[in-house]
């Protein structure tokens, strides 16, 4: 059968706009089905809407949002599928990777109600995922209402997006009754609920939905793992990621985001030999080496003290990131190395890497920790003048803790009253810190007293305080401060612990956390050592 000759200009016009490489050519199209008299209007219509669509898909194309819009302005009674495009599209990221800054897809969606156009079950997850991104949540309530209004309520799809909002602005208990409503549940509605708890800081509650999860992706291991490494808790996200490995769920294997994160883990809790072999594990399964797995074994290594490993495996980096210079810079700093770190700076400085903020806390902390007094001025007037980068409080932190291990208090003191912020407990802290090293009774008497002022019922700073006079002997003011501890009910709260890594297992140890048998040989051995 003949083809009409309407059909196959269409056809050819279809074609082209699928095989279109840039936006210059979707105008040359474009101008063509304008232009072309034998296309029936349907056709046409169809042909618009599917440029349009290609139009706001390809983002890597300069300019083809701005000409979606020319499009969609010019268009007729535009339906369904076409309102659908224009909201999803302000939605998205455009090109350079940032978010549209307007009310635009609500104002859409204002304009296709206004129309008579009713949405279907596609128009309201790109309007709540509009929503998450303004600081007022009342938005996305409304929305949530003409939702339930409309009667989408029961959309799987839907009740995603909505999960997935109440989650990102901490309203969890919107989000649960959501979740306890729902007949069916995928995936990614798991997964929502899970990272909202993750990211309120509540890992006993993330971690029991983590474990009624009939199924897990591995977006739903990497969140437990990386969340309880970024909450404080590393050994229990080194068990979970064996625990991964044993399981093989549903053939979910590590990836590179999970082997950073057990990386990090082993970092925090020192576990050399768990490092070792997480790195050992990229090398067998053929994982990618990229800039952040590389720069998290520098930082794993150095904090484990292996210098030489961390030392070895930068200099593997090409065309390194300040991510990775500021890890080793840092590695530096806490072994000591003021002089390596400096010198390595020169070096980042010649391959044309900007420092950042991170980067100069490292540089500071280097010159503090090796007594470089005029090279830590030196840094800090390089960060601000040359670099332009406004001081933090933990830049004059740094420097405090620098002058003050140079017994250089009065310049320490001008240090603070020149900051632009109210220095805070580390500031205070570290000039405290110095007047127990050095013995500064009337000096550390002045800090303590702010600190204390600042946070009345935390132990170190009496504790502090009672060392500096017990270092002067000053016994009666030591004991002061201890009845005065007493009287206020104050105490360590929390227990002091340590982790040791011994064949290939972390254990724990916290004050009053050990059995007797086991104190009992640690007072053994320290005895042992005390003879030596």
């Amino acid at each position: 059968m003949i083809e009409p000759p309407w059909q196959t200009l269409r056809n050819s016009l279809y074609r082209l706009i699928e095989e279109c490489k840039n936006v210059k050519q979707l105008k040359q199209i474009h101008a063509q089905i304008l232009v072309s008299p034998d296309l029936p209007i349907q056709q046409r219509y169809f042909l618009i809407t599917r440029l349009l669509f290609i139009c706001t898909t390809v983002s890597s194309w300069d300019g083809s949002r701005s000409y979606a819009i020319d499009i969609f302005d010019r268009l007729e009674n535009p339906n369904l599928f076409v309102y659908n495009i224009m909201i999803r599209a302000h939605t998205s990221k455009i090109h350079g990777g940032t978010e549209t800054s307007s009310c635009k897809p609500l104002l859409l969606y204002k304009q296709m109600l206004e129309n008579g156009i009713r949405p279907n079950n596609l128009t309201f997850p790109f309007l709540v995922k509009d929503c998450t991104k303004w600081v007022y949540p009342e938005l996305g309530k409304s929305v949530h209402a003409h939702i339930f209004k409309i009667g989408f309520n029961g959309d799987l799809f839907v009740q995603n997006s909505v999960i997935n909002f109440y989650s990102k602005f901490g309203q969890l208990n919107n989000a649960l009754q959501m979740f306890d409503e729902m007949f069916e549940r995928d995936i990614v509605s798991w997964n929502s609920l899970l990272n909202g708890f993750l990211r309120s800081g509540d890992l006993d509650s993330a971690f029991d939905i983590f474990r009624n999860m009939k199924k897990r992706s591995i977006f739903s291991w990497n969140s437990i793992i990386t969340g309880f490494v970024q909450g404080g808790r590393p050994k229990e996200a080194l068990e979970l990621f064996h625990e991964m490995q044993i399981l093989g769920e549903d053939r979910v294997r590590p990836d590179e985001r999970t082997i950073a994160s057990a990386i990090s883990a082993c970092a925090s809790v020192g576990a050399l030999d768990h490092g070792k072999w997480v790195h050992s594990y990229l090398k067998r399964n053929g994982l990618e080496f990229d800039m952040v797995i590389r720069t998290a074994l520098v930082d794993m290594y150095g904090k484990c003290g292996c210098i030489e490993n961390a030392v070895a495996i930068f200099k593997e980096i090409q065309n390194k990131d300040v991510y990775a210079w500021t890890a080793m810079i840092s590695v530096f700093a806490l072994h000591g190395y003021g002089e390596e770190a400096l010198d390595l700076f020169e070096e980042m400085k010649l391959e044309g890497a900007k420092p950042n903020n991170v980067t100069f806390v490292g540089l500071l902390s280097a010159c503090a920790h090796s007594g470089l007094v005029e090279k830590g001025r030196w840094c800090f007037e390089m960060m601000t003048e040359v670099y332009l980068i406004k001081p933090q409080v933990q830049h004059y932190a740094c420097v405090v803790d620098l002058l003050g291990r140079a017994a250089l208090f009065k310049e320490a003191e001008e240090h603070i009253r020149s900051m632009p912020m109210d220095p805070d407990v580390f500031v205070w802290g570290a000039l405290l810190g110095s007047c127990r090293m050095h013995g500064n009774v009337e000096l550390g008497e002045r800090v303590a007293s702010c600190l204390i002022e600042m946070e009345p019922l935390n132990h170190a700073f009496y504790v502090i305080l009672s060392d500096i006079y017990a270092k002067a002997n000053k016994f009666d003011d030591m004991k002061r401060i201890r009845v005065s501890m007493e009287e206020r009910g104050i105490k360590k709260t929390v227990p002091g612990c340590s982790m040791i890594e011994t064949d290939g297992i972390v254990h724990e140890f916290s004050v009053g956390g050990c059995p007797e048998a086991m104190m009992e040989e640690i007072e053994w051995v320290l005895n042992g050592i005390v003879m030596r």
